[in-house]
């Protein structure tokens, strides 16, 4: 092999185009001359969209196309999906009640030539989501395992969030009751990173209780159905989140919680980019308005905040 050679198989050069529908009793010969035979036989971990049926990536659409099978958490989600794309492959049901017996048939399968898709109902397979089993028997077996990345809840969050990115940890969903959340929190209060945290509707308003009363008053983000009609972006500190929440009820929907790292270790700002960050608050909102997001952005105290908002505001005239 010459240097720099790549010895992994390559997608077909019109992989990124390939949406059309693959009839699965057709022979494979028929499915050569699409060009999607050339996907070698492993477990596809294909990631699939969050909210928006748009947010998929070519790849994912050509992998999907070219498997054998696809192994999905519920049959009618993932058969919609394909649907909108104009794709037709045999679904396996995989789920955590199931996942015990279908993992070793699926790993055979693969080992006898066959191509296996896994996917979630939304995101990213394996992300507190079944297949960690299905996972670490295809690689005990020697079955190749290829990734086909796409959309992530986390980091859309993450994203969103305007809080510190350098580092970060996904807890995933907190223990239901109270004693063993509490305990969770206190076991992530002092990691010097942002937190990234999946909760239920119903639990929501107690969590962020737990969370503001061992954390302490950090900013923090709810971000729920991301990417989907009525997504919304909550931005408070803990307490004011926790309060919000209690008194409107459980929201509907899918809900991120990103919490800001302890204050010692967020980065710290220059004053220039607390300016900048207060004339664009400034240009939308009145003054306490801006004072009350700028602090709750940088977790720098409000009353600090407001003065600084009353000078630029007053050399703005």
């Amino acid at each position: 092999m010459a240097d720099g050679d790549d010895p992994r198989p390559q997608d077909p050069p019109n992989a990124a185009h390939v949406s059309q529908s693959v009839d699965p009793s057709k022979p494979d010969d028929d499915r050569a001359k699409t060009g999607l035979s050339t996907y070698p036989p492993a477990l596809y971990l294909v990631a699939t969209p969050i909210g928006h049926a748009a947010d998929i990536t070519l790849r994912a659409l050509a992998v999907l196309s070219a498997v054998d099978a696809i192994a999905c958490e519920d049959t009618r989600t993932t058969a919609k999906l394909l649907a909108l794309h104009s794709i037709s492959r045999p679904l396996v049901a995989y789920h955590e009640h199931n996942e015990e017996t279908m993992a070793p048939r699926l790993i055979a399968r693969i080992l006898a030539g066959e191509r296996i898709a896994l996917v979630s109902d939304a995101g990213t397979p394996l992300i507190s989501d079944p297949g960690y089993r299905l996972l670490t028997q295809a690689i005990a077996a020697g079955v190749r395992v290829v990734p086909v990345p796409g959309a992530s809840a986390i980091l859309a969050a993450v994203a969103v969030a305007g809080l510190p990115s350098h580092r970060i940890v996904f807890e995933g969903f907190l223990p239901a009751r109270q004693v063993g959340r509490r305990r969770a929190l206190e076991t992530l209060r002092d990691i010097p990173a942002t937190l990234v945290i999946f909760e239920a509707p119903q639990r929501l308003a107690a969590s962020l209780a737990d969370m503001a009363d061992v954390l302490g008053p950090r900013p923090a983000v709810i971000a729920r159905e991301l990417t989907k009609m009525f997504e919304t972006v909550h931005r408070d500190s803990l307490p004011a989140l926790a309060a919000a929440f209690e008194q409107a009820g459980p929201p509907k929907g899918e809900i991120t919680i990103v919490v800001a790292p302890p204050a010692a270790d967020a980065p710290a700002l220059t004053g220039e980019e607390v300016d900048t960050l207060i004339l664009t608050a400034l240009s939308s909102q009145s003054p306490s308005q801006a004072a009350a997001t700028v602090a709750t952005a940088t977790g720098l105290p409000r009353r600090r905040i407001y003065a600084r908002v009353l000078e630029i505001a007053g050399q703005r005239g």
